[in-house]
């Protein structure tokens, strides 16, 4: 016995329900004729992950119910073909009733027009960047389906995502008669997420004597990015089949059954590095927003430093050069280098570039300010006036234009606040606020070593990456005139904010406590800027998004 099964590691969009639904049946339609005769659809596929507070709107609900018949009824066709869709929905799912009024994370079984089955998640994540509890109850119920032809039928046990991550929807499943497990997801990436999802399926697959196919999202929407990385799993948990990732793959896999047992035969992507996964996801993040919220191209401040040497080397990969424009705001202070290094950069990508000197507005400002300003010494706040010039210009760009302003900041500045509210920070998407600083460097080291996506090798010119850092905006200036070297600051800032340490833990791992107490009280005195950031990549497993929830009224000191 075989039986063909698909992965349909596709991209929705949040909202498009129509579109999705298509994308789901020509996905079937494609794998029918490929030989399978089951589609396995991610988590929410219906809706897009995740949809948020439409999921408290009733006619939301009613149209992702639509949708499901829709996908039903225009696979009715395919003979024996079995389509496994996420989606939410209201009521109760034993009755179909809708007086229940109660909201389901769910997957339904569509066979033959119509659908034979549906499963509501029982485990919902309420941390990080999740929020299920908000929204939906949680299932009871067990699902175990058969598909394949009358003569090749197999008994698959259907898990949605973070039931995977609990020992008991699994065995329920097996008690049930499934023969092998279904696991549809959408996971938000971090660094090194998709093996630790592996290593947790495995033990289920070895807890279950279940082989196990992981079905996942791919695409970034709005701060998350999802990347694919769908695998297959034997009975004793070993890889047996692993797709693409970052990137929409239709990924087949055959079951067969020999002398009682399961085994499933796939191709197996080879593994990957850090850097490689770090990158796709910020390309595929740009892409994705960029894309799916209509902006003809994009547009960003070129320094000559190092952080928007990097985020312009990532939207050229996303978007291609003919839709990135880059602009050089020289100030007093601009160093001629910057000049030299960023035309020498834009010239290697092929971008458009233009420099707008800002000495003249910076001039005019201090003359309007200058009765105020009496008597008073030049101090951050003509640093900042040269910063909000800039956010000007490119705003204004942007409004004309329509193209999006990216920010260029890093994570280790939105920690520590060194940046500037309606300046660095002014703009549609935080393409790093993500990556600490000496990750920047070494994601740029790789980029120049690396040529994903046929722009080239060495986009960023060496001296970017070898000069020290400075906003150049006053004489001589170096960003660690203000902050600890930043092996130090990045290391307590992933100590402090991304894994909960203490100030005396961090101490006690040998850091100097003034170094720490500086940081982490830069950390709680920024909250009020963080707010005001333009949302961002999520590639950390906590970053400042929904992942941070801090009062910015706050006068706890620990």
């Amino acid at each position: 016995m075989t039986l063909t099964l698909c992965v349909a590691q596709l991209n929705f969009i949040v909202g498009d329900l129509d579109g999705n639904a298509r994308k789901i049946v020509d996905a079937a339609h494609h794998a029918y004729a490929e030989g399978a005769r089951l589609l396995l659809t991610p988590e929410l596929s219906i809706c897009g992950y995740a949809a948020e507070d439409l999921f408290l709107r009733p006619a939301f609900i009613s149209a992702c119910d639509d949708a499901v018949n829709a996908v039903a009824q225009q696979t009715a066709g395919l003979k024996d073909m079995t389509v496994v869709v996420g989606h939410p929905t209201g009521g109760d799912l034993r009755t179909r009733s809708v007086a229940v009024q109660s909201r389901f994370n769910a997957a339904s079984v569509l066979q033959e027009g119509r659908v034979v089955a549906s499963y509501a998640k029982r485990e919902l994540p309420n941390y990080q960047v999740f929020d299920e509890r908000r929204y939906f109850t949680p299932g009871r119920g067990v699902c175990v389906f058969e598909a394949g032809a009358s003569d090749q039928k197999v008994r698959i046990g259907l898990l949605i995502c973070e039931d995977a991550w609990f020992e008991e929807p699994a065995r329920l499943a097996r008690e049930a008669g499934a023969e092998m497990l279904a696991v549809i997801n959408a996971s938000p990436f971090h660094v090194g997420k998709g093996y630790e999802r592996e290593a947790t399926l495995a033990q289920r697959a070895v807890a279950t004597g279940l082989p196990t196919v992981y079905a996942h999202l791919v695409g970034g929407q709005d701060e998350v990015v999802f990347e694919g990385h769908s695998f297959v799993l034997d009975a004793g948990g070993a890889v047996v089949g692993r797709a693409p990732s970052f990137q929409e793959n239709l990924f087949l896999a055959q079951v067969n059954r020999a002398q009682g047992a399961i085994n499933i035969v796939a191709n197996v992507e080879p593994l990957r590095t850090p850097e490689a996964d770090l990158w796709d996801a910020l390309v595929l993040g740009v892409r994705d927003y960029i894309g799916k919220n209509g902006f003809p191209g994009a547009l960003l401040g070129l320094s000559g430093g190092i952080d928007s040497a990097l985020v312009l080397a990532i939207a050229v990969d996303a978007l291609g050069p003919q839709k990135v424009r880059t602009v050089m705001m020289p100030s007093p202070y601009t160093a001629d280098i910057s000049w030299i290094d960023a035309r020498e950069m834009a010239r290697r990508l092929g971008v458009a570039y233009e420099e707008i000197s800002i000495v003249p507005q910076f001039e005019a400002f201090k003359a309007s300010l200058a009765a105020d300003f009496q008597g008073r010494a030049e101090d951050t706040t003509e640093e900042n006036i040269q910063a909000r010039i800039r956010g000007t210009l490119l705003m204004a760009l942007s409004n004309k234009f329509g193209s999006i302003v990216l920010t260029t900041g890093n994570k280790s500045e939105m920690a520590t606040g060194y940046c500037t509210l309606y300046g660095d920070m002014a703009g549609g998407f935080a393409v790093i606020k993500d990556i600490a600083k000496t990750l920047v460097f070494r994601l740029a080291r790789w980029r120049n070593d690396n040529d994903p996506y046929g722009s080239g090798k060495n986009p960023i010119p060496e001296r970017i990456i070898e000069r020290p850092p400075s906003a150049e905006l006053r004489p001589d200036q170096k960003d660690q005139d203000s902050l600890p070297p930043y092996d130090v600051l990045d290391a307590i800032v992933e100590r402090y904010m991304e894994n909960d340490q203490s100030i005396d833990t961090i101490v006690e791992a040998g850091f100097a406590r003034e170094d720490v107490e500086k940081v982490t009280r830069l950390i709680k005195i920024n909250e009020y800027k963080r707010r005001q950031a333009p949302v961002g990549i999520r590639v950390t497993h906590r970053s400042f998004g929904k992942d941070w929830r801090y009062p910015i009224t706050n006068s706890f000191r620990a």
